[in-house]
């Protein structure tokens, strides 16, 4: 028999693999970002590639919140 609607992938990372990897992309982007300031620091888009770069950096910082708070194992909870 036919299934009408197929399976979803299935991915082989856990949440916190893809953070982490998230999070190595974002390093990578910002590092060109910085890269590109600094070969260009007077053109008009330095401008842009510094709101960019800081863009960046927060959103590592969230990744990286993300992160601690998949690896904190969950409150034990009472039982009553």
């Amino acid at each position: 028999m036919l299934k009408i609607v197929p399976d979803p992938p299935h991915s082989p990372h856990s949440l916190e693999d893809t953070i982490l990897q998230a999070t190595e992309y974002a390093l990578c982007a910002q590092t060109v970002a910085h890269q590109a300031i600094m070969l260009q620091p007077r053109s008009p888009v330095s401008v842009l590639m510094m709101a960019v770069t800081h863009e960046l950096e927060t959103l590592r910082m969230l990744l990286e919140s993300a992160l601690i708070q998949v690896q904190v194992p969950a409150a034990p909870r009472p039982v009553h």
